[in-house]
């Protein structure tokens, strides 16, 4: 389980993330795309077109810290419906540390 402070927000991209991209191309991403400061210390969660790899920015006071994660088998889900205009939403923790262990929570 995400141990992190209250004040910590997790923001979902909900569009495709090229996964070749690592610290600078994401924190471009977050700008860009989802309108958000990388340097606020929230979570900024990215997923690749196939939902098969999982990238993770945050700063941490000193720097940058990209987690990623990929799934050998399945797909991540997101933990609730979006439409197709819908560029980020945002979700706690238990969500993501359920997202991050494959677990399908739309049925929940």
């Amino acid at each position: 389980m995400l141990t992190l402070p209250p004040s910590t927000r997790i923001y979902l991209c909900c569009e495709p993330t090229d996964m070749r991209k690592s610290f600078n191309g994401l924190d471009a991403a977050t700008r860009a795309v989802m309108k958000k400061d990388p340097l606020s210390g929230h979570l900024f969660v990215f997923m690749n077109r196939r939902a098969t790899i999982v990238k993770i920015l945050f700063w941490d006071r000193s720097g940058f810290c990209v987690l990623a994660k990929k799934l050998e088998r399945g797909r991540f889900k997101l933990p609730q419906h979006v439409d197709d205009e819908t560029i980020q939403i945002e979700v706690e923790s238990a969500e993501l540390a359920l997202m991050l262990e494959g677990i399908d929570l739309r049925g929940a």
